[in-house]
Protein backbone atom coordinates (compact mmCIF):
# COMPACT_ATOMS: atom_id res chain seq x y z
CA UNK A 1 0.00 0.00 0.00
CA UNK A 2 1.64 3.12 -1.39
CA UNK A 3 1.92 5.57 1.37
CA UNK A 4 -0.25 9.06 0.55
CA UNK A 5 2.15 12.38 -0.08
CA UNK A 6 2.58 14.76 2.62
CA UNK A 7 1.13 18.05 2.45
CA UNK A 8 3.66 20.50 0.05
CA UNK A 9 1.74 23.48 -1.00
CA UNK A 10 1.86 27.52 0.44
CA UNK A 11 1.93 27.84 3.71
CA UNK A 12 -1.62 29.74 3.40
CA UNK A 13 -3.08 26.91 1.56
CA UNK A 14 -1.98 24.57 4.21
CA UNK A 15 -3.42 26.65 6.90
CA UNK A 16 -6.65 26.87 4.72
CA UNK A 17 -7.00 22.81 4.65
CA UNK A 18 -6.38 22.65 8.56
CA UNK A 19 -9.07 24.87 8.87
CA UNK A 20 -11.74 22.76 6.49
CA UNK A 21 -10.75 20.34 8.55
CA UNK A 22 -12.08 21.80 11.81
CA UNK A 23 -14.97 22.73 9.65
CA UNK A 24 -15.42 19.27 8.28
CA UNK A 25 -15.20 17.92 11.55
CA UNK A 26 -17.92 20.20 12.85
CA UNK A 27 -20.22 19.71 9.85
CA UNK A 28 -20.23 15.90 10.20
CA UNK A 29 -21.09 16.38 13.78
CA UNK A 30 -23.90 18.98 12.24
CA UNK A 31 -25.13 16.49 10.11
CA UNK A 32 -24.67 12.87 12.19
CA UNK A 33 -25.16 14.50 15.64
CA UNK A 34 -28.93 16.38 14.53
CA UNK A 35 -31.11 15.53 16.98
CA UNK A 36 -34.29 13.27 15.45
CA UNK A 37 -36.62 15.63 14.79
CA UNK A 38 -34.31 17.98 12.40
CA UNK A 39 -32.80 14.49 10.37
CA UNK A 40 -31.95 16.59 7.53
CA UNK A 41 -29.39 18.22 10.15
CA UNK A 42 -27.38 20.82 8.52
CA UNK A 43 -27.75 20.60 5.07
CA UNK A 44 -31.43 20.59 5.30
CA UNK A 45 -33.11 23.81 3.57
CA UNK A 46 -35.66 24.44 6.31
CA UNK A 47 -32.97 23.15 9.55
CA UNK A 48 -32.79 25.95 12.03
CA UNK A 49 -29.13 25.08 12.12
CA UNK A 50 -28.60 26.05 8.66
CA UNK A 51 -30.73 28.73 9.20
CA UNK A 52 -28.63 29.68 12.24
CA UNK A 53 -25.44 29.10 10.10
CA UNK A 54 -26.65 31.46 7.07
CA UNK A 55 -27.33 34.36 9.94
CA UNK A 56 -24.10 34.35 11.90
CA UNK A 57 -21.54 34.14 8.75
CA UNK A 58 -23.18 34.97 5.35
CA UNK A 59 -21.60 38.23 3.97
CA UNK A 60 -23.43 38.24 1.03
CA UNK A 61 -22.70 41.40 -1.43
CA UNK A 62 -25.89 43.16 -2.48
CA UNK A 63 -25.51 42.47 -5.81
CA UNK A 64 -24.90 38.85 -5.37
CA UNK A 65 -27.94 38.59 -3.06
CA UNK A 66 -29.87 40.34 -5.80
CA UNK A 67 -28.97 37.67 -8.60
CA UNK A 68 -29.52 34.90 -5.68
CA UNK A 69 -33.24 36.31 -5.35
CA UNK A 70 -33.63 36.56 -9.21
CA UNK A 71 -32.32 33.05 -9.87
CA UNK A 72 -34.77 31.55 -7.08
CA UNK A 73 -37.73 32.84 -9.53
CA UNK A 74 -36.78 30.87 -12.08
CA UNK A 75 -37.96 26.92 -12.69
CA UNK A 76 -34.48 25.35 -12.62
CA UNK A 77 -33.25 28.09 -9.57
CA UNK A 78 -32.38 25.18 -7.49
CA UNK A 79 -29.22 24.32 -9.76
CA UNK A 80 -27.57 27.28 -8.13
CA UNK A 81 -24.85 26.45 -5.83
CA UNK A 82 -25.95 27.47 -2.15
CA UNK A 83 -25.09 30.89 -0.89
CA UNK A 84 -22.66 29.48 2.32
CA UNK A 85 -20.83 27.32 -0.19
CA UNK A 86 -20.06 30.31 -2.85
CA UNK A 87 -19.01 32.59 -0.12
CA UNK A 88 -16.29 29.53 1.06
CA UNK A 89 -15.38 29.67 -2.88
CA UNK A 90 -14.83 33.16 -3.03
CA UNK A 91 -12.72 32.56 0.74
CA UNK A 92 -10.25 30.24 -0.80
CA UNK A 93 -9.57 32.24 -4.39
CA UNK A 94 -8.84 35.05 -1.42
CA UNK A 95 -6.62 32.91 0.71
CA UNK A 96 -4.71 31.15 -2.44
CA UNK A 97 -4.18 35.06 -4.31
CA UNK A 98 -5.95 33.24 -7.35
CA UNK A 99 -5.80 35.20 -10.34
CA UNK A 100 -7.11 32.56 -13.45
CA UNK A 101 -10.06 30.54 -12.16
CA UNK A 102 -12.02 27.91 -14.28
CA UNK A 103 -15.54 27.48 -13.58
CA UNK A 104 -17.74 24.42 -15.44
CA UNK A 105 -21.36 25.40 -15.58
CA UNK A 106 -22.80 28.41 -14.95
CA UNK A 107 -26.46 28.72 -15.13
CA UNK A 108 -27.53 32.57 -14.01
CA UNK A 109 -23.68 33.51 -12.92
CA UNK A 110 -24.20 33.69 -9.54
CA UNK A 111 -20.88 31.93 -8.64
CA UNK A 112 -18.82 33.76 -11.57
CA UNK A 113 -20.04 36.89 -9.91
CA UNK A 114 -18.88 35.10 -6.32
CA UNK A 115 -15.49 34.94 -7.82
CA UNK A 116 -15.00 38.14 -9.96
CA UNK A 117 -15.86 40.12 -6.84
CA UNK A 118 -12.96 39.06 -5.06
CA UNK A 119 -10.27 38.47 -8.17
CA UNK A 120 -7.80 41.38 -8.87
CA UNK A 121 -8.52 43.69 -11.59
CA UNK A 122 -6.45 41.32 -14.00
CA UNK A 123 -7.72 38.28 -12.89
CA UNK A 124 -9.83 36.09 -15.19
CA UNK A 125 -13.08 33.51 -14.65
CA UNK A 126 -13.28 31.42 -17.16
CA UNK A 127 -17.15 30.16 -17.34
CA UNK A 128 -17.83 27.49 -19.03
CA UNK A 129 -21.48 26.57 -20.07
CA UNK A 130 -23.81 25.94 -22.84
CA UNK A 131 -26.40 27.51 -22.42
CA UNK A 132 -26.57 31.39 -22.94
CA UNK A 133 -30.06 31.67 -21.74
CA UNK A 134 -29.25 31.36 -18.58
CA UNK A 135 -26.26 33.13 -18.29
CA UNK A 136 -28.04 36.54 -19.99
CA UNK A 137 -30.15 36.50 -16.22
CA UNK A 138 -26.69 37.05 -14.63
CA UNK A 139 -24.93 39.16 -17.09
CA UNK A 140 -25.94 42.62 -16.28
CA UNK A 141 -25.26 42.38 -12.73
CA UNK A 142 -22.41 41.11 -13.72
CA UNK A 143 -22.07 44.77 -15.04
CA UNK A 144 -23.94 46.38 -12.40
CA UNK A 145 -21.27 44.93 -10.26
CA UNK A 146 -18.38 46.34 -11.83
CA UNK A 147 -17.16 42.79 -12.89
CA UNK A 148 -18.17 41.89 -16.44
CA UNK A 149 -14.83 42.60 -18.12
CA UNK A 150 -13.63 39.52 -15.14
CA UNK A 151 -15.76 37.36 -16.77
CA UNK A 152 -14.81 35.29 -19.71
CA UNK A 153 -18.11 33.18 -20.43
CA UNK A 154 -17.45 30.63 -22.99
CA UNK A 155 -20.73 29.27 -24.93
CA UNK A 156 -19.48 25.74 -26.31
CA UNK A 157 -19.24 22.36 -24.48
CA UNK A 158 -16.43 22.45 -21.02
CA UNK A 159 -14.76 19.91 -22.78
CA UNK A 160 -13.76 21.54 -25.51
CA UNK A 161 -13.06 24.58 -23.73
CA UNK A 162 -10.65 22.83 -21.45
CA UNK A 163 -9.35 21.79 -24.69
CA UNK A 164 -8.39 24.67 -26.29
CA UNK A 165 -7.12 26.09 -23.03
CA UNK A 166 -4.48 23.38 -22.72
CA UNK A 167 -3.54 23.48 -26.49
CA UNK A 168 -3.19 27.05 -25.99
CA UNK A 169 -0.14 26.47 -23.74
CA UNK A 170 -2.53 27.08 -20.45
CA UNK A 171 -1.56 24.09 -18.80
CA UNK A 172 -0.69 24.49 -15.01
CA UNK A 173 -1.49 28.34 -14.98
CA UNK A 174 -4.77 28.27 -13.46
CA UNK A 175 -4.94 28.66 -9.18
CA UNK A 176 -8.96 27.46 -8.84
CA UNK A 177 -11.52 25.70 -10.45
CA UNK A 178 -14.82 25.30 -9.71
CA UNK A 179 -16.77 21.91 -11.76
CA UNK A 180 -20.75 21.88 -11.52
CA UNK A 181 -22.17 20.88 -14.38
CA UNK A 182 -23.30 17.27 -16.08
CA UNK A 183 -22.60 14.53 -13.78
CA UNK A 184 -21.28 11.95 -16.48
CA UNK A 185 -18.45 13.83 -17.72
CA UNK A 186 -17.13 14.88 -14.22
CA UNK A 187 -13.97 13.01 -14.60
CA UNK A 188 -13.01 14.26 -17.39
CA UNK A 189 -13.55 17.33 -16.16
CA UNK A 190 -11.51 16.77 -13.54
CA UNK A 191 -8.70 14.99 -15.24
CA UNK A 192 -8.82 18.45 -17.63
CA UNK A 193 -8.43 20.91 -14.93
CA UNK A 194 -6.27 19.14 -12.55
CA UNK A 195 -3.76 19.65 -15.57
CA UNK A 196 -4.66 23.22 -16.07
CA UNK A 197 -4.26 23.51 -12.20
CA UNK A 198 -0.67 24.93 -10.46
CA UNK A 199 0.94 22.65 -7.87
CA UNK A 200 -1.13 24.37 -4.65
CA UNK A 201 -4.13 25.42 -6.42
CA UNK A 202 -7.78 23.67 -5.25
CA UNK A 203 -10.35 22.15 -7.41
CA UNK A 204 -13.85 22.14 -5.71
CA UNK A 205 -16.35 19.68 -6.77
CA UNK A 206 -19.75 19.88 -6.48
CA UNK A 207 -22.86 17.55 -5.77
CA UNK A 208 -20.36 15.19 -4.49
CA UNK A 209 -23.47 13.82 -2.36
CA UNK A 210 -26.32 13.99 -5.09
CA UNK A 211 -28.35 14.39 -2.90
CA UNK A 212 -27.78 11.26 -1.02
CA UNK A 213 -28.27 8.81 -4.19
CA UNK A 214 -24.07 8.11 -4.08
CA UNK A 215 -25.05 5.37 -1.16
CA UNK A 216 -26.38 3.13 -3.27
CA UNK A 217 -25.90 4.51 -6.44
CA UNK A 218 -28.59 2.14 -8.76
CA UNK A 219 -27.53 1.15 -11.96
CA UNK A 220 -29.50 2.89 -14.20
CA UNK A 221 -28.44 6.24 -12.78
CA UNK A 222 -25.24 7.29 -14.47
CA UNK A 223 -25.03 10.38 -12.70
CA UNK A 224 -25.00 8.92 -9.49
CA UNK A 225 -22.35 5.90 -10.57
CA UNK A 226 -20.03 8.72 -11.74
CA UNK A 227 -20.30 10.66 -9.04
CA UNK A 228 -19.68 8.12 -6.61
CA UNK A 229 -16.66 6.24 -8.55
CA UNK A 230 -14.92 9.83 -8.64
CA UNK A 231 -15.73 9.87 -4.89
CA UNK A 232 -13.95 6.78 -4.03
CA UNK A 233 -11.07 7.67 -6.98
CA UNK A 234 -10.47 10.70 -5.52
CA UNK A 235 -10.07 8.76 -1.95
CA UNK A 236 -7.21 7.53 -3.19
CA UNK A 237 -5.76 10.13 -6.02
CA UNK A 238 -2.34 10.45 -4.76
CA UNK A 239 -1.79 14.04 -7.06
CA UNK A 240 -4.01 15.39 -4.37
CA UNK A 241 -5.11 15.89 -0.84
CA UNK A 242 -8.59 16.26 -0.46
CA UNK A 243 -11.36 17.52 2.02
CA UNK A 244 -15.42 16.44 1.40
CA UNK A 245 -17.42 18.71 2.89
CA UNK A 246 -21.30 18.39 3.90
CA UNK A 247 -21.65 21.70 2.62
CA UNK A 248 -25.09 22.40 0.33
CA UNK A 249 -25.33 18.65 -1.83
CA UNK A 250 -21.55 17.82 -0.74
CA UNK A 251 -18.61 19.33 -2.34
CA UNK A 252 -15.06 17.87 -2.42
CA UNK A 253 -11.89 20.29 -1.96
CA UNK A 254 -8.97 19.16 -4.17
CA UNK A 255 -5.36 20.18 -3.63
CA UNK A 256 -2.98 19.61 -6.37
CA UNK A 257 0.49 18.33 -4.60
Amino acid sequence: DSKMPLLSVPKEVAVGTAMLGVAFATGMLAVFGAPKSSPSGMTGKSSPLRHYILDHSLREHPILKKLRLLTADHPWGRMIVSCEQAQLMANLVKLIKAKKVIEIGVFTGYNALNMALVLPDNGRVIACDINEDYAKIGRPLWKEAGVEHKIDLRIKPALQTLDELLASGEAETFDFAFIDADKESYNEYYEKCLRLIKKGGIIAIDNVFLNGKVLKPKKDDLAAQSIHRLNEKLLRDARVNISMLPMGDGVTLAFKL
